[in-house]
């Protein structure tokens, strides 16, 4: 049985359709990619599965679980974690102040624990000190772990929200353009960080317009158009099949059209 599994997904913003039908899953420990032209649907079917988004009609089940219209609270703490295409962190808090934030999901303190300061509550916050530095050097983030995440610069705070979302412990990882305003030093770093969250067991589904990095990291491709599922299956299946590439540029190209087409979904 799949860790996740999306079924007939059906969502619309003032009679335009963002999903029409949507199915696809995600296996226990995979990495899964969803592609697609800008306005394919990818981030409302995100936004469907962690809960910001309610959809109108389908199913949405994780671990078996039916979690259709729960809150992005409820289905956090069932063990799905995300980050987004522009990082959301808290600016005003430092670095690790931000990670610590993602371990509220399995914290537990007594309220007298908190109130009075008592030792059981030191060593719990020592706890998830120690915990929110074993994540930041997990992502490699270098420099200043006091200083606002603010005052970082971008790749930086994207290895902030990642390690918050780690800290939360999840079973599934949305990632949403991992890559976008990243260099090629950061890019390559990032390859190895999805690859090291995938080799603990932390399943990982990955909205990206870097199709280098999809083919390189992917175990299958979701391919949307228009909200539909127009492919499945490993990138070396998906990257030649016609609806894709016509999916990309539509239908009157000719046969230089073609070969670009080709080469952006290989990732040339």
């Amino acid at each position: 049985m799949s860790l996740l599994e999306v079924e007939d997904l059906r969502l619309t913003f003032g009679g335009v359709r963002a999903l029409d039908g949507l199915s696809f899953t995600v296996g226990h420990g995979e990495i899964v990619s969803l592609i697609g032209p800008n306005g394919a649907g990818k981030t409302s079917a995100f936004n469907c599965v962690t809960g910001f988004y309610r959809p109108d009609s389908g199913t949405v089940r994780f671990d078996a679980v039916d979690v259709t219209g729960r809150s992005p609270a409820a289905i956090a703490q069932l063990g799905v974690s995300r980050t987004f295409q522009n990082p959301r962190l808290f600016g005003e808090l430092s670095v690790l102040d931000n990670v610590r934030a993602g371990t509220h999901l399995w914290l537990r303190q007594r309220m007298v624990d908190v109130l009075l300061h008592t030792p059981r509550y030191h060593r719990t916050e020592q706890r998830v000190t120690d915990e929110a530095h074993m994540w930041l050097d997990f992502v490699g983030l270098r420099g200043d772990r006091a200083g606002l995440v603010r005052h970082l610069p971008y790749g930086e705070q994207r290895r902030v929200e990642i390690a918050r979302a780690l800290a939360r412990r999840p079973r599934l990882l949305f990632l949403d353009e991992p890559a976008a305003g990243l260099n090629h030093g950061e890019r390559t770093e990032l390859v190895d960080l999805i690859r090291r969250i995938s080799a603990q067991g932390t399943a990982l589904a990955l909205i990206e317009h870097d199709m280098g990095l999809v083919m390189e990291i992917s175990q299958r491709v979701v391919v949307l158009d228009f909200g539909r599922r127009i492919a499945d299956g490993p990138p070396a299946q998906v990257r030649s099949t016609p609806r894709v590439i016509e999916a990309y540029l539509g239908r009157d190209t000719d046969d230089s059209e073609l070969a670009a087409a080709r080469g952006v979904i290989r990732g040339d």
